[in-house]
């Protein structure tokens, strides 16, 4: 069994306290976890400005080569990860046992986040508007115009208290390293896999191991990295994301609310789009905020909703080795009676209808976990509460909305892909500012580029840019 140890900006921690991550399905133990307090993270973070002066010993060019190894190294190679050597092969099969997750599934988060590192220097030429790296390194340069420019680091680290949910929201952070700001991490209770696999490759691609803390711990580990790094991100729910609503020190990534809107001009041929919203919904088993959680048209709505529900509702729970598996279990199995709990409420109300209903339970309880089948559900209107919802497994409520009303009440939505050739309903999209993402035409939610800048653009968030002019000085007389 595997032991991971903390890691205070690069060196091994011996914990006095352990927990272990279990396997989902059989409640065995998988790995010991040592875990670290508060105190300690709020210690390390004293010392967090030697993490960035590590990494301005490299260039912006190195460190982004070094990138390009780690995403080789953590796709392809045997690793050290704790006090073991760790194959491709077990860091699936120990993700997939913690997480519940279809192991096909997480090699494809794996590519995913393997991909960003591989192709970070387009996607930094992307995020700064082709701005010279070494302007960031330096804090100042010429742009081109004649005019000095002047970007100033607002914080040494980026710290992040990670999620269990989905591996592939760690292409959130991997940025920072050839931004030369150093990590403090708090990983995920039952996804420690990732982040320790990732470090451990951008350590053997040759980044300093001093740029690295891995607090494994309580929440008073994830309130410290909060309160002492300058600049953090957080995962969680509507409720976190609004407990950090208008704190410029942190970046909170909650719920998406991921929408389809299908247009007047091309909703009477709603079936050529079916395809895009079932992956929209049924992708990472509906687990992500870039999942589809609403389809909204005016009309053949009903229609709709029952062709999602023929190809959605038949889905059913397979063994996690199985590569047609689409349905990752509640490692908490109190979670997803908890969720259903909330949809039925959600079905309680008028004018809400389940299309899924007459294909079979949907709640699956077994001993150590649990699983929730997908739901397709129909609302006439927006105002329904189940229109504003989302949930961590594939549900998708498709709502009958005016096309005139849409953009004024879908309110908050991460990914908006609008299905139109209307170039007036296209400009007003782009307008909106409740779309953070915004698709035109019939690509998937879940279909990023990550050449663009996803909930934020993270040059923002940990630099700013400031006036800064250079005089020449007098040179000073001899013997002065």
């Amino acid at each position: 069994m595997i032991t991971l140890s903390p890691l205070r900006w690069g060196k091994p921690y011996e914990s006095l306290e352990f927990n272990d991550v279990v396997h989902f399905d059989t409640g065995e133990p998988i790995a010991k976890v040592g875990t670290v307090g508060g105190g300690i993270v709020g210690r390390d973070m004293r010392k967090a400005h030697k993490a960035r002066e590590a990494l301005l010993q490299l260039s912006p060019e190195d460190l982004i080569e070094k990138c390009k190894q780690a995403a080789q190294l953590f796709e392809n190679a045997d690793l050290k990860v704790g006090d073991s050597v760790q194959t491709v092969d077990d860091f699936v099969h120990q993700q997939s046992a913690s997480t519940g997750l279809p192991e096909h599934m997480c090699r494809s988060n794996m590519t995913k986040n393997s991909f960003v590192l591989s192709n970070m220097d387009q996607i930094l030429d992307c995020l700064t508007r082709g701005l010279d790296l070494s302007i960031l390194a330096r804090g100042y340069g010429e742009e081109g115009r004649g005019v000095t420019v002047s970007f100033q680091a607002q914080t040494p680290v980026l710290g992040a208290v990670l999620p269990n949910n989905s591996p592939g929201v760690h292409t959130l952070w991997l940025p920072a390293i050839p931004l030369q700001v150093g990590l403090a991490l708090k990983p995920g209770s039952q996804e420690p896999w990732t982040p320790y696999r990732m470090v451990a490759a951008f350590m053997q691609a040759g980044v300093p191991a001093e740029a690295f803390g891995l607090y494994p711990g309580g929440h008073d580990a994830g309130g410290a990295i909060m309160t002492k790094t300058p600049r953090s991100m957080i995962f969680g729910s509507a409720q976190t994301v609004a407990q950090h609503a208008g704190n410029p020190r942190v970046q909170p990534h909650g719920p998406g609310f991921s929408k389809i809107l299908i247009a007047d001009d091309v909703v009477d041929d709603w079936e050529q789009y079916l395809d895009v919203m079932v992956e929209s919904v049924l992708s990472n088993s509906g687990r992500s905020c870039i999942n589809c959680s609403g389809i909204w048209a005016s009309r053949h709505t009903k229609e709709i909703a029952q062709a999602l529900a023929e190809r959605l509702g038949p889905v059913d729970v397979r063994p996690p080795a199985d590569d047609e598996a689409q349905l990752a279990a509640f490692t908490v199995p109190a979670m997803a009676t908890g969720t259903y709990a909330m949809v039925q409420q959600d079905l309680a109300e008028s004018g809400v209808t389940d299309m899924t209903a007459s294909f079979g339970e949907k709640l699956i309880e077994r001993e150590h976990c649990a699983y929730l089948r997908p739901m397709v559900v129909h609302a006439d209107s927006p105002d329904r509460g189940v229109a504003a919802k989302e949930y961590m497994f594939p549900f998708v409520s498709v709502v009958e909305c005016p096309e005139s009303e849409m953009l004024r009440r879908i309110g908050p939505t991460l990914v908006g892909t609008v299905l139109t050739g209307n170039e007036q309903l296209q400009h007003d999209a782009a307008n909106c500012v409740e779309i953070d993402r915004l698709n035109i035409g019939p690509i998937p939610t879940n279909r990023l580029n990550w050449l663009q800048p996803h909930e934020g653009n993270i040059i923002d968030f940990l630099f700013r840019s400031r006036a800064y002019q250079i005089a020449p000085m007098p040179v000073a007389a001899a013997g002065a």
